[in-house]
């Protein structure tokens, strides 16, 4: 469920650092936002944590710059500006990249891909890897 799902997020948080990129793939309302909210908070990000749906990115302040991506409006990155990512996508910060289909090659090798999915009720089912 959502606590659980938070949970674990805030336990992947321990293994990242600056300029790692983690992806999440999943069906809308799968836990993605609720995940990077764990992670968030294990971070130090003190303010709200919600999903970016309607402008391309979040950044946040913590322990080290957060960066939370929905990329689940763009169709692709080509006819884009080509610098649409550099604000979240740098070196001192950790990115979290939902939909990430748009923009796989701009992301480079994501620290971990995570696939959410919904599992009945309340229940999710989350897999981890890291590439």
């Amino acid at each position: 469920g959502p606590v659980e799902t938070e949970a674990l997020g805030a336990r992947l948080a321990e293994r990242l650092g600056p300029g790692d990129v983690v992806v999440l793939r999943g069906e809308v309302g799968a836990g993605k936002t609720t995940l990077i909210r764990g992670a968030c908070r294990a971070l130090g990000v003190e303010e709200p944590v919600t999903s970016p749906t309607f402008r391309l990115g979040q950044p946040y302040r913590g322990r080290l710059p957060v960066a939370h991506l929905d990329l689940y409006r763009l169709q692709g990155i080509e006819d884009e500006d080509p610098a649409l990512l550099d604000d979240y996508l740098t070196a001192d910060a950790v990115a979290f990249v939902e939909w990430p289909a748009a923009a796989e090659t701009e992301l480079g090798r994501p620290a971990f891909v995570i696939r959410l999915g919904h599992a009945g009720g309340d229940s999710r089912r989350i897999e981890i890897a890291a590439p």
